[in-house]
């Protein structure tokens, strides 16, 4: 709720939500802030709820500056028709994952992590494997 709080205090415009889902737990109703900058807490931190920060950009170099003004970079979603641009928004994005007209697919071999400030290497697939092991060589001489 401390996000939320902060969105509405820092000047966005709350859309849609904003509030607790009922009186137990910690459920928060699906939120949406509009007029955001990227100088708003809700734009600089990672939100794991149910919130969504929309700001405005005029060009492609505009929002790939603006993403890259947080100290945080797991993920990143791009929409648009033009698969060219897609690829080359992925590329210069610093998100440790990119997905293109689509959200949240996690596949299990593939890996998922952060850059920057996000997370500590990478999970899923092989490179989960990599973060959770060490290698170790033992060498026996069996003829003494």
């Amino acid at each position: 709720m401390s996000y939320i709080e902060s969105g509405k205090q820092e000047g966005a415009t709350l859309l849609l939500g904003g509030e607790r889902h009922g009186d137990e737990g910690y459920f928060v109703c699906p939120t949406v802030f509009t007029d955001v900058n990227e100088n708003m807490k809700i734009m600089q931190e990672e939100i794991f709820g149910p919130v969504v920060a929309i700001a405005k950009f005029k060009t492609v170099e505009e929002v790939i500056e603006k993403a890259h003004l947080t100290n945080y970079g797991l993920a990143a979603a791009v929409f648009t028709k033009n698969l060219s641009r897609a690829i080359k928004i992925s590329n210069t994005l610093r998100a440790g994952t990119v997905w293109v007209n689509c959200y949240n697919v996690i596949n299990a071999n593939t890996p998922f992590g952060g850059y920057k400030e996000s997370g500590f290497g990478r999970e899923l697939g092989k490179y989960a494997l990599e973060l959770y092991t060490q290698v170790k060589t033992v060498q026996i001489n069996l003829e003494s």
